[in-house]
């Protein structure tokens, strides 16, 4: 039986307040939604939850908002079977939320409120450190503050602990602050948005990654959507075919692709395996609605996979 991983999350968690309208209110105009959903999301959480779903121990470093949304978060942690020990309500603060207006066509608009989110300090990393020297993995993304970030990395490599960074939503980052990382999982448009460089092909993708490999990551994934992943490393560039899937909702794949994958990892798979397991069950979340309602738990996936591998 393969080892049950310890994951460790530092990172964002929202609440997505999403409204269905015939069209968007003109200013100063107040009109009739058709329908509402009240959601849990932020990248942080949503990877935290698939990689509980795939079979590992999770544990959630995140700060909520004194508001009702705040133990209503913690409280799905638990649920979920998440230890939310390090989760804490920061008086004061909002939690962080992302009103989402969608017209029939699909069209939508988004407003992210970080809220507590931001409130995440590397102090709070040091608060966390004994359950974090304990686990396998800390996984990482951008919505929480870039020094925390930073600092997670320096933390994980100076106690020898696997680190993942999805760099999302991506801003300028210091390159040099992410040399000890073990993995960079960006999508396209977050490593064209920090390397300069377009990324509309595979082969474009390939030279993408090899530019942030000399810069001295360990190792690239990009992740392609329909087209798989690609995978870079010293060594070379390899890319990883995807699944074919009826997709009907892409929201969240990034977030099932990284902490799936940290679980295939922390299961002892090799890299690659993990990989192109990763691109199943990111693929497979994109056959429901939403982010964390639609990630496959552990039992689906396998018999999926079963017949696919």
């Amino acid at each position: 039986m393969a080892k049950r991983p310890r994951i460790a999350v530092v990172g964002s968690a929202n609440i997505d307040l999403t409204t269905f309208a015939d069209r968007f209110p003109k200013p100063g105009e107040t009109i009739f939604g058709q329908k509402f959903d009240l959601g849990f999301g932020g990248k942080g959480a949503n990877q935290a939850v698939a990689a509980r779903l795939c079979g590992a121990d999770v544990f959630m470093i995140a700060r909520v908002g004194s508001d009702l949304f705040g133990p209503a978060t913690i409280e799905n942690f638990r649920k979920l079977g998440i230890d939310p020990t390090y989760v804490k309500q920061v008086e004061g603060l909002s939690s962080g939320v992302a009103p989402i207006f969608v017209e029939p066509n699909g069209q939508n608009r988004i407003l992210v409120v970080k809220g507590a989110n931001d409130a995440i300090k590397p102090v709070d990393v040091d608060d966390a450190a004994e359950v974090l020297m304990s686990v396998d993995c800390i996984v990482l993304q951008f919505e929480i503050p870039l020094e925390t970030v930073y600092y997670t990395i320096s933390f994980a490599r100076k106690h020898g602990i696997r680190c993942i960074l999805n760099p999302a939503p991506a801003q300028p980052v210091d390159m040099a602050a992410l040399k000890d990382l073990d993995y960079f999982v960006p999508n396209e448009s977050e490593a064209e948005s920090i390397t300069g460089m377009a990324v509309k092909t595979i082969e474009a993708a390939k030279k993408c990654a090899a530019k942030l490999v000399e810069g001295g990551i360990r190792r690239v994934i990009i992740t392609l959507g329909a087209n798989g992943s690609l995978l870079a490393t010293r060594e070379g560039t390899e890319h990883v075919a995807p699944f074919s899937v009826e997709s009907i909702d892409s929201t969240g794949a990034g977030d099932a692709f990284i902490g799936s994958f940290a679980v295939f990892l922390g299961e002892g798979m090799p890299e690659k395996e993990a990989v192109r397991r990763a691109n199943l069950y990111a693929g497979l979340s994109t056959t429901g609605v939403g982010t964390q309602k639609s990630f496959y738990d552990r039992a689906r996936f396998d018999a999926e996979w079963s017949t696919r591998r």
